[in-house]
């Protein structure tokens, strides 16, 4: 349902929330949009218009990982916070080499 609900988010240019605007649901045949609530800011869309957004929701796939990536690379706040207390030019050399190591798309 990733790959749909990211697509969904390319369609309509932002996060929806998918317990309330758009419902998504799998029977055993692949994902599908049950419900559409929205109609008042974006007509439902088509199979084929979601297909033709299968790239953008790759992208959108891969730079979540990467996001999850870096964010347990970057350990937690408060450790970072004494980290760049104590050396802050160290804490951006090993920020950097996170960001360098995980580039999004």
């Amino acid at each position: 349902m990733d790959n749909l609900s990211n697509k969904i988010i390319s369609y309509l240019g932002r996060t929806p929330n998918f317990q309330t605007e758009v419902i998504l649901q799998d029977d055993g045949s692949g994902p599908y949009i049950k419900e559409w609530n929205i109609t008042s800011e974006k007509a439902k869309p088509t199979d084929s218009q979601l297909n033709a957004l299968a790239s953008d929701a790759t992208k959108l796939n891969n730079n979540n990982i990467i996001k999850d990536t870096r964010r347990a690379a970057y350990g937690d706040i408060g450790e970072q916070l004494d980290e760049i207390y104590k050396d802050i030019d160290a804490w951006k050399a090993r920020i950097k080499k996170i960001k360098d190591d995980n580039p999004k798309e």
